[in-house]
C-alpha cells in the first residue's frame, strides 16, 4: 500500500528536514514525494561547479518570469531545484540565518511563535557550525556551516576597506551581530555540497519508516474538507499516496501554491476561471511573491591573482583532478569568502543591503565578463517594496504557473540600487583597494547620472534567486494568509505549507538557512511537541542607528 503516517511534497530544505525530524523517533512512517532524481554526480557535489546544475534542466525545473515591465521586458530565469535536495542541492551554498529583526517583524505581521528568540533554538538545533559565536551558533546538528579558508588577500581587502569606508566589521553575521564586513559561511563539509539530502534526507532514508517515492505531484486530494492523500503520476500511470494523518506539501515557492490551486485552494474567481471546483477561498495563495535582486559590481585588477587565470580548460582539469581525488583546493569552495550586511542610511534600524565577494569577474552562468584579470562584488536591497505573484496558466498539471516578480515596481527600488552601486564603488575606492585596483569594468567609470545608473540597472539587474512568501503565515482571521502559525492551511484539515513559501517578508540573506529552519520548526508543530524554549538572547542593534549608515 503507498501510504504513510505524513507524505511530504517536495525534497528540498524543508522537507528534507521535516522526513528527518518526523521519523526520529521511529513512531510515525514518512513519505516523501520528488520528481527529480539523484543528485550524486561531480557537477553537483563540486562546490566550485555551482554555475552548472544551476543551468541544467536534469537539475531545475526551467521557470522563468513573465517578461517584466519595469526591466525593460526582460525574461528573468527562476531556478527551483528538481533532483533530491530541491534548491539546496542547486544553490551557491552560502548560509545566512537572516537578521533577528527579520522574525520579530514576521512575528508583528501575525506569525505568532515565529520571532526571533522563538526561531533562533531552531537554527542551533539544525546546525554544526565551525568557527561561529560561542553561545550563539548550534554544535552537532545534521547541517555543518564553514567558513572558507580565504587564502586570496583580495578577501582580506574587501573587510578591510569596508571598515576603512566606517562601517562595523563582525566575525559571525549569524551570530549576536549580523551588521558589518566580515567572512561569509558556506554549507560545505569535506570539501563537498552539504544540502539538504546530504545533511537530512539521505540519514533518514536508512531508517526503515521513510521512503521517497520518485514522482511528479499532480494535486493534494481533499474530501470532506480534509486532505487524504496526494495524486501522483509515476511511471505514466496515475495513482494515489495515502496519508493516514497529514500531508505536507514543501515544494518552493513557486511549486507549492500552484499545487494549492490545482487542489481547490485559492483565490476563488482564479480557480472558477481554470474549472477548478473551490475546497478554499484563500485569495493570498500566489501572492505576496518576493525576490532579491543584485547587480555585479566589477573591477579590473591590476595583480594577476584572481580566478581569471584559472578559468582556462587546462587549470580547469588540474582543479577538477585535485577535488575529485582530494577534495580540496579551488574546487572545494563556492569562492564566496567574505560578505558584508550593511543600512543604507540613517533610520535605518537594521541592514537592509547585502554583498558576496569574490576575486573573479564572472556571471552565474560561469562566463568570464571580463579579459583581465578582476574582481566582484555581489549587491542588492534586501527588502524591496515590490511583490509578485504566482499563478495558473492552465488547470493541466504539467503546465508551468506564471510567474510575475513585478521586479523594481516599486519607486523606492531605484533609490536603493542607485545607492547599493554608489557605495560598492566607495568601498573599492578605499586605500585596501590600492594595490589591485584597476579601471571599473562594470558599470564603467562613465555611468554616473541618476539616469545613466537606472538604465544600467533595467539592463543588468537580476535576480538572486531567493523567490518567497507565495504562502504566507499569518493569523487565521486574516484572509491573506495562507497558512496559521502552525502551519496549518487555513480553511483545511490535514494539510500543512512549509517551505520558504510561507515567509511573511522576505529575510535579510540568502533563504536556505531560513528555510530549513522552518522545516525543523515546522515538525515539531506537526508532531504536537511543545516548540523549544525561546532564547533570551540580545542581538546587536548599532548605537548610531538613528544618526548614520555607519
Amino acid at each position: 500500500m503507498l501510504e504513510a503516517d505524513f507524505v511530504i511534497i517536495g525534497s528540498g530544505s524543508a522537507g528534507s528536514a521535516m522526513a528527518y525530524r518526523l521519523s526520529e523517533d521511529g513512531k510515525h512512517s514518512v513519505i516523501v514525494i520528488e520528481f527529480g532524481g539523484s543528485d550524486i554526480g561531480p557537477l553537483i557535489q563540486m562546490p566550485s561547479a555551482l554555475s552548472i546544475p544551476l543551468n541544467m534542466s536534469l537539475y531545475d525545473w526551467g521557470f522563468a518570469s513573465e517578461p517584466e515591465p519595469h526591466l525593460g521586458g526582460r525574461v528573468l530565469a527562476t531556478p527551483r531545484g528538481k533532483v533530491i535536495g530541491g534548491s539546496s542541492s542547486i544553490n551557491g551554498m552560502v548560509y545566512v540565518r537572516g537578521h533577528a529583526r527579520d522574525f520579530d517583524h514576521w512575528a508583528e505581521q501575525g506569525a505568532a511563535g515565529w520571532g526571533f528568540a522563538d526561531v533562533l533554538p531552531y537554527f542551533k538545533r539544525m546546525e554544526d557550525s565551525n568557527g561561529g559565536e560561542n553561545g550563539w551558533r548550534g554544535h552537532g546538528g545534521p547541517l555543518t556551516v564553514q567558513r572558507g579558508s580565504r587564502t586570496n588577500p583580495l578577501y582580506g581587502a574587501f573587510v578591510e576597506a569596508g571598515r576603512q569606508a566606517g562601517f562595523e566589521v563582525t566575525d559571525d553575521y549569524n551570530g549576536a551581530k549580523q551588521e558589518g564586513f566580515g567572512p561569509m559561511e558556506q554549507t560545505i563539509r569535506g570539501g563537498r555540497r552539504w544540502s539538504a539530502a546530504s545533511a537530512y534526507l539521505r540519514p533518514a532514508l536508512r531508517r526503515k519508516n521513510v521512503s521517497l517515492i520518485k514522482g511528479f505531484a499532480r494535486r493534494v486530494i481533499i474530501e470532506n474538507q480534509r486532505a487524504i492523500g496526494v495524486e501522483i503520476e509515476a511511471r505514466k500511470r496515475i495513482q494515489v499516496i495515502k496519508a493516514r494523518r497529514e500531508v505536507i506539501v514543501a515544494a518552493s515557492s513557486i511549486n507549492s501554491p500552484k499545487i494549492l490551486m490545482l487542489s481547490g485552494i485559492g483565490p476563488a474567481e482564479h480557480l472558477r476561471e481554470h474549472g477548478i471546483q473551490v475546497v478554499a477561498d484563500r485569495p493570498g495563495v500566489g501572492r505576496n511573491l518576493q525576490d532579491h535582486m543584485e547587480l555585479y559590481i566589477q573591477q579590473e585588477s591590476t595583480q594577476p591573482i584572481t580566478l581569471n587565470s584559472v578559468l582556462n580548460p587546462f587549470s580547469k582539469a588540474m582543479i577538477g583532478a585535485q577535488w575529485l581525488f582530494f577534495k580540496s583546493g579551488l574546487g572545494a569552495t563556492n569562492h564566496f569568502e567574505a560578505a558584508a550586511f550593511v543600512r543604507s542610511r540613517a533610520g535605518v534600524d537594521y541592514p537592509d543591503i547585502q554583498y558576496h565577494f569574490i576575486p573573479a569577474a564572472v556571471r552565474y552562468d560561469g562566463k568570464a565578463a571580463a579579459k583581465a584579470h578582476g574582481f566582484q562584488a555581489h549587491v542588492g536591497p534586501m527588502r524591496s517594496k515590490s511583490r509578485g505573484s504566482v499563478t495558473l496558466s492552465s488547470p493541466d498539471p504539467k503546465s508551468k504557473p506564471v510567474i510575475r516578480f513585478n521586479y523594481m515596481s516599486h519607486p523606492d527600488d531605484w533609490t536603493e540600487f542607485r545607492h547599493c552601486i554608489r557605495l560598492t564603488r566607495e568601498i573599492f575606492g578605499q586605500s585596501a583597494f590600492d594595490p589591485y585596483r584597476g579601471k571599473e569594468i562594470s558599470p564603467g567609470s562613465h555611468v554616473q547620472s541618476d539616469d545613466d545608473l537606472d538604465a544600467f540597472i533595467r539592463d543588468h539587474a537580476e535576480s538572486a534567486y531567493h523567490p518567497c512568501g507565495t504562502c504566507r503565515i499569518g493569523r487565521a482571521d486574516d484572509p491573506m494568509s495562507v497558512v496559521d502559525p502552525e502551519c496549518c492551511v487555513i480553511g483545511v484539515e490535514g494539510l500543512r505549507v512549509a517551505d520558504s513559501s510561507i515567509f511573511p517578508r522576505v529575510t535579510n540573506g540568502n533563504l536556505n538557512a531560513p528555510s530549513i529552519m522552518t522545516g525543523e520548526k515546522a515538525a515539531d508543530h506537526i508532531l504536537g511537541r511543545t516548540p523549544l524554549a525561546p532564547s533570551n538572547q540580545e542581538p546587536w542593534v548599532n548605537p548610531r542607528w538613528q544618526v548614520s549608515d555607519r
